[in-house]
């Protein structure tokens, strides 16, 4: 998908405008889209062009040095950050959640606990009134209709974050199909794109996916209540998400930090940052310099706007260390 967003107007000469490219995630394509879209109409002469291709797609073209900026959602590995032609770091911008969307016709809540997910997604659980789900759901008359797994078909952010999650609820997956933004699935069918997925599991009655949960809400999507360490079936919220991200004490110097499965009575378990990958240093200093007043904007002005998309906002600890990363950017 590709988005062009910012024209050039009145008020900044050709020869200053300054064309942004950057690719990756979908799982925050809603609240980039409206960001990069206010930013650039703030600011004459800006133009950027975001393409929402997945977190695996905008890894390889920054890496690749095809793009002014990347996006994932799940942290670049060591051998990604040493591999790679220009030096990154990550800018974590908003946090959101995974949800477990389904469509079982007659049926709008369920609850899932997350050996229960795992041993669907591995294909070891296939009918929608098996015992265990039965268990986890008095009184909901769940029909014995086969369970359609519906995963990502491209390398993926939202992956990585359900993987993630999966690999600590569950040692089989942790030992089989494991943890990344693209992994070898058990079973199911897969979607490009957070869009994909959602199309899929609204044609597909039956379904059972993972999306970012204002891909559900947007698209009238029912998704399910997750049970956390605590032990309680929460629903993903803004809330739950701030209180996951709570958990971590002291922020990694590099940003990359996992908050799934997170402690904390009311933390939603499937959580996660989302990071903008960002080269240290510019090969155009006029780009460089818009790229660093941009991420200013976002931290300073944007972060206020996350909540009306259902992403939670930076914490005020991480916003603040964020603008000491973005400040010291070449």
């Amino acid at each position: 998908m590709l988005v062009v967003l910012g024209l050039l107007v009145f008020g900044m000469s050709d020869a200053q405008a300054q064309k942004l490219t950057g690719a990756g995630a979908t799982f925050p394509y809603p609240m980039y889209s409206k960001w990069f879209s206010e930013y650039a109409a703030a600011h004459p002469g800006v133009e950027i062009n975001y393409q929402s291709i997945g977190s695996g797609g905008g890894i390889r073209q920054v890496t690749a040095g095809l793009v002014d900026f990347g996006a994932s959602d799940g942290p670049m590995t060591d051998e990604q950050l040493a591999g790679s032609k220009v030096k990154l770091v990550h800018i974590p911008t908003v946090m959101g959640a995974d949800v477990p969307a389904f469509n079982v016709p007659g049926v709008n809540d369920l609850k899932f606990s997350g050996d229960v997910l795992a041993d669907i997604f591995l294909g070891k659980i296939t009918v929608w009134n098996d015992a265990r789900l039965v268990k986890d759901n008095p009184g909901v008359n769940l029909p014995a209709d086969k369970i359609i797994v519906v995963h990502r078909s491209d390398g993926s952010g939202t992956s990585y974050i359900w993987t993630d999650y999966l690999s600590k609820v569950s040692k089989e997956w942790a030992d089989g199909p494991g943890k990344g933004t693209s992994v070898s699935w058990p079973t199911g069918v897969g979607g490009k794109g957070n869009e994909g997925v959602a199309g899929l599991i609204r044609q597909l009655p039956g379904a059972v996916g993972y999306i970012e949960l204002i891909y559900a809400l947007q698209n009238h999507i029912s998704y399910g209540s997750v049970k956390n360490p605590a032990g309680n079936f929460l629903k993903a919220s803004i809330e739950g998400v701030t209180e996951a991200a709570a958990s971590v004490k002291q922020m990694p110097a590099d940003y990359r930090v996992s908050i799934t499965n997170a402690p904390g009575k009311d933390a939603y378990p499937i959580s996660s940052f989302t990071w903008l990958l960002i080269p240290v240093h510019s090969a155009d200093p006029a780009k460089g310099k818009v790229i660093k007043d941009m991420l200013s904007w976002i931290v300073n002005s944007g972060e206020s706007e996350a909540p009306n998309l259902s992403y939670a906002p930076l914490p005020k600890s991480v916003a603040e260390k964020v603008l000491k990363t973005v400040y010291s950017l070449q």
